[in-house]
């Protein structure tokens, strides 16, 4: 989802209850992080090279020092073969395989609270799902530059349940939308949302991995697919 856009806005909006179980605080999700990244023996610089995330951020990251982006933590789970349910799985809990419906009961979703958003994850005990489903509230008002857009593999759908919501392209389009409104969009593309209304904006969003056929057209693009791939239909 959307890049954090650097203001004070941030520090004022109403977070997560403190010592609320199914809010996942920074300690613990910097400890998942480390303990993905000792697994393989990486170094900080390893993970950085794999995932495209600074080694300053990683650092401050497993420390518990600070908050990722969406587009942040699905590049190191991508890089550490996490899935971000188990990233953000309830403590204490552990995500199995889709063999049976994920019910999340209202209020019930597990809790993380980034820069430009506070995500509220659903359906984190199934692993190795093909969507992730989230509840966001919006803090961001504004867009201080490039870095407020966020880009990641796969595809984005969001809906507005409250409030109102701009999302921003790094295009230069501009889509305006309130409550029963959606979005459906490629998140390689740079995207960053903002609240517009006297209330901050709640959305439901879903992200994908990236799918074979854009797996495919990226590689014909760069001139990496393979011969048996390139003949495909």
């Amino acid at each position: 989802m959307a890049a954090p856009a650097r203001t004070a806005r941030a520090r004022t909006a109403a977070g997560p209850a403190v010592g609320d179980p199914r809010t996942l605080d920074r300690e613990t999700f910097g400890q998942r992080l480390r303990t993905a990244r000792r697994k393989y023996g990486w170094t900080l610089a390893e993970v950085s090279e794999r995932s495209g995330v600074s080694v300053p951020t990683i650092s401050r990251a497993e420390r518990g020092q600070l908050a990722l982006s969406y587009e942040k933590f699905s590049a190191l789970a991508r890089a550490l073969n996490m899935d971000i349910g188990a990233m953000f799985a309830e403590a204490g809990g552990s995500p199995r395989s889709l063999d049976q419906p994920v019910v999340t009961r209202a209020n019930q979703g597990v809790r993380y609270r980034g820069l430009a958003f506070t995500y509220e994850f659903l359906g984190t005990q199934a692993a190795g799902k093909q969507m992730s489903p989230i509840l966001g509230t919006v803090h961001a008002r504004a867009i201080q530059g490039p870095g407020d857009f966020a880009r990641h593999e796969g595809e984005e759908f969001m809906y507005v349940l409250s409030g109102k919501v701009e999302v921003h392209f790094d295009t230069g389009e501009v889509f305006r939308l309130a409550k029963g409104d959606s979005l459906y969009f490629d998140s390689r593309i740079g995207h960053a949302y903002i609240s517009t209304g006297p209330r901050l904006a709640r959305i439901l969003g879903a992200t994908t991995g990236e799918s074979s056929l854009m797996r495919l057209a990226r590689e014909r693009e760069s001139g990496t697919a393979g011969p048996a791939r390139r003949n495909a239909k």
